[in-house]
């Protein structure tokens, strides 16, 4: 099932201008807790957390698309999946879509992105290296 790569720029702005848009972090909560998160404030919003992988097994979350429902999203949003790289994110959107979310997009690489010439994240593309708005938990 194709899904459309998104800029964590244009993300940003749609989430601002766009009240049926929500951001889906899938990240683990170690990831969350540790690493940050998107911070919404200034949109209104706040990110809607559904780990895709259950840590520490890492298994596929098999109630992925019923945590969606049960967070209050519908086919009418326009759901944006963000993880690390913008791998976990794919497999997640593809899924909600196939589970009768049409509007289901990817975070092009993610919050942190690939890593740099030293292996560190968030220096090279995703959302914090774009600068856009981020906190710890």
């Amino acid at each position: 099932m194709s899904v459309e790569d998104v800029t964590p720029r244009t993300v940003w702005d749609t989430l601002r201008k766009d009240a049926d848009a929500v951001l889906v972090d899938v990240r683990t909560d170690a990831e969350w807790n540790f690493v940050g998160l998107a911070d919404l404030s200034e949109a209104g919003k706040q990110p809607v957390l559904i780990p895709w992988q259950v840590y520490p097994s890492m298994q596929v979350n098999g109630a992925f698309a019923d945590h969606l429902r049960k967070a209050g999203l519908s086919p009418l949003n326009k759901l944006y999946f963000l993880c690390r790289s913008g791998a976990r994110s794919l497999a997640a959107a593809q899924a909600a879509k196939a589970a009768g979310f049409p509007h289901a997009f990817n975070v092009a690489d993610g919050f942190e992105g690939p890593p740099d010439m030293e292996g560190h994240r968030g220096q090279v593309a995703g959302w914090k290296a774009e600068g856009l708005p981020w906190r710890q938990r």
